[in-house]
């Protein structure tokens, strides 16, 4: 199974999935909500937000890295030893929240995809990570902060810069799995792991490797970031109805929800899974990245730069907008935001807005900042294998604007219908834009 390098673009499927979200700690706990319109969305408890004009969050509650594997893995051949826990206790001290996420995702992954028991037909640098982190360690530097003005330089730790480093996940996870290929962390803000996920899937097809675990992870419920996004007047202050604050396209919507959380693809050249006999949840046709070269923190006017990231990634794809049954947009939940975002779709998808549905499942989950690309995604890879697509919640009156594009927001409860092909949309501060096809094989 170990191929050589190819001169001409390869298939790439996505055999494993691996997520920790406010919905829920596995796969299918996260996906079993989404599908039942089931919000994540609470008071903090990871701090006291008291003074903050914003208190809630989407947050992993009763989260434990250390837990014992369900089934010991083999990531280093029949000589290694078995992989039991995914994190020790002493290995929760020495890393950050979003690693302790983000590893336990990836190993769902992994163990997800089957691979493990074909270990010793892969040549481990041909396997590689790419997991994307928007902010790093943001809750560890704020505490250690705090540690160095109080106690002084000898109380700093020495595990500090292994707690905030972004790329220190990727390289927690290849260490874990003994994956030996190219080992990188993107962070683009909000279209960090749509990032992740398109640049793995580039580097299987050109022939680089055979396996990229890729996707991304953010954990940043902190006073800070939430004080910070408040400042910016950019949060929903619905404190008093935490479930109902997140909720895109609405005529009453008033800013996002941070959340928190980590979502992981195993994806594999397409003829070494077949070989295999792996379960194929999809297959990654498309990915387009653009910039709008406009606002570092607003969308252009018609968000034209995600209209063009869109658009290259359908004629990668090969796919025709008719093609597609499904977007899963960014939607954030922003006054503006939504609706420019719902005008490049509607531009896009001009001649097929009849039979497309688009839903934002941040209305469940909150805003995961790095890892709400791959979050997105998620949505349109299980909505692909499911055959169902997820809701946009709490869409009571849509906004004139938005409903003025003539798309189908899936308010509220869940559609069943064939999903033939998915796009998945992630955007960034910065003017960053990642859009994946998806398509079932």
């Amino acid at each position: 199974m170990n191929n050589p390098p190819s001169t001409s673009p390869r298939r790439v499927v996505i055999t494993g999935l691996g997520a920790v979200t406010p919905v829920g700690k596995t796969t299918a706990e996260t996906w079993d909500s989404l599908a039942n319109g089931r919000s994540g969305i609470t008071k903090i408890t990871r701090f006291d937000p008291t003074g903050c004009n914003a208190q809630i969050a989407g947050e992993v509650k009763d989260f434990d890295p250390t837990l014992p594997l369900a089934t010991p893995l083999m990531p280093r051949g029949p000589e290694g030893a078995p992989l039991t826990q995914v994190l020790t206790p002493k290995d929760v001290k020495k890393f950050g929240r979003f690693t302790h996420l983000g590893s336990v995702a990836a190993v769902e992954a992994y163990a997800d995809s089957g691979l493990d028991a074909h270990r010793t037909e892969f040549q481990p640098d041909r396997m590689g990570v790419n997991l994307g982190v928007g902010l790093g360690g943001l809750p560890e530097m704020e505490a250690m902060h705090d540690t160095w003005k109080t106690g002084g330089y000898r109380k700093i730790s020495p595990f500090f810069i292994i707690q905030i480093a972004p790329n220190l996940l990727a390289g927690q996870v290849s260490l874990l799995l003994d994956f030996r290929g190219p080992n990188m962390s993107v962070a683009s803000a909000c279209a960090t792991s749509g990032h992740a996920i398109g640049e793995a899937a580039a580097a299987i097809a050109r022939g680089d490797v055979e396996v990229m675990l890729a996707g991304g992870s953010e954990s940043t419920v902190t006073p800070l970031a939430i004080g910070a996004f408040a400042q910016m007047r950019a949060l929903s202050t619905r404190n008093d109805d935490p479930t109902a604050a997140s909720r895109p396209y609405d005529s009453d919507r008033d800013g996002f929800v941070l959340g928190e959380g980590a979502v992981v693809f195993l994806l594999e050249e397409y003829e070494q899974a077949v070989k295999r006999g792996a379960r194929i949840y999809a297959e990654v046709r498309g990915y387009g990245a653009t910039a709008d070269a406009y606002h570092l923190s607003s969308l252009a006017p018609g968000a034209e730069g995600s209209a063009r990231a869109m658009q290259a990634a359908l004629n990668r794809s090969g796919l025709k907008p008719s093609d597609v049954d499904y977007v899963s947009a960014h939607a954030t939940s922003t006054p503006g935001g939504d609706g420019e975002e719902a005008a490049a779709i509607a531009t896009v998808f001009a001649d097929n807005k009849a039979n497309l549905h688009v839903s934002g499942v941040k209305s469940m989950t909150g805003h995961l900042l790095g890892g709400a690309g791959a979050m997105g995604a998620f949505a349109a890879v299980k909505a692909i294998q499911e055959g169902l697509v997820p809701p946009t919640i709490n869409l009571a009156n849509v906004d004139p604007a938005c409903a003025a594009t003539g798309l189908n927001f899936t308010p509220n409860t869940a559609v069943k219908k064939e999903v033939r092909a998915a796009l998945a949309n992630s955007f960034g501060f910065g003017g960053t834009n990642a859009s994946l096809v998806f398509a079932k094989v």
